[in-house]
């Protein structure tokens, strides 16, 4: 088993042009199965609490100039909530100010379909996870920004549904879930 750690520090930190630091997170979410083992058309989302506090958000941190957008959303869904999965398309930029130190970002937010929780994760003793539908997602989080990214999220997942419901199945699409989440 490999050891896992979170990534600290800033020297290899992405700023953009105008000296804003440059964040990544991903909206981890998973299809709900059905009592007999099918998946359903209901889907959650994976919200985590801060580390220093009760806030609720989800994973993001910092992109780094040793990887890409997708793998820093990826990293990040690992350290802070424990999960694996697939990185979809890109759910947006946007530009925001943390409340906490008054300083200019610059975040990217994709959704990630989950498709392993893990056990043991690094940030697990500082950080809560929990599943949830997503009007309580949206009530919870903290950040403007990564609700923008939600709604984002949800009217691509509607959109896709009701693509689905006129053509045939995407089973290769919802199969790929893994019903053990749950």
């Amino acid at each position: 088993m490999a050891c896992l750690v979170s990534r600290t520090g800033r020297h290899l930190q992405r700023y953009d042009d105008l000296g804003r630091r440059q964040v990544v997170g991903c909206i981890p979410y998973r299809y709900k199965c059905c009592s007999d083992g099918s998946i359903s058309d209901d889907w959650e989302v994976l919200v985590i609490s801060s580390q220093k506090g009760h806030k609720m958000m989800f994973p993001k941190g910092g992109w780094e100039i040793d990887e890409s957008r997708e793998e820093a959303a990826l990293r990040e869904s690992l350290e802070e909530a424990g999960v694996l999965g697939n990185v979809e398309c890109e759910l947006g930029k946007w530009d925001f100010i943390s409340k906490r130190n008054g300083t200019f970002y610059e975040g990217f937010m994709f959704p990630l379909l989950v498709k392993e929780e893990l056990d043991f994760w690094p940030e697990q003793n500082v950080r809560r996870r929990t599943w949830m539908n997503v009007k309580e997602a949206r009530d919870v989080c903290q950040h403007w920004w990564m609700k923008e990214a939600l709604d984002i999220l949800v009217e691509r997942l509607n959109s896709m549904h009701q693509h689905k419901e006129q053509r045939n199945p995407l089973d290769a699409w919802l199969g790929a879930t893994n019903c053990a989440l749950s």
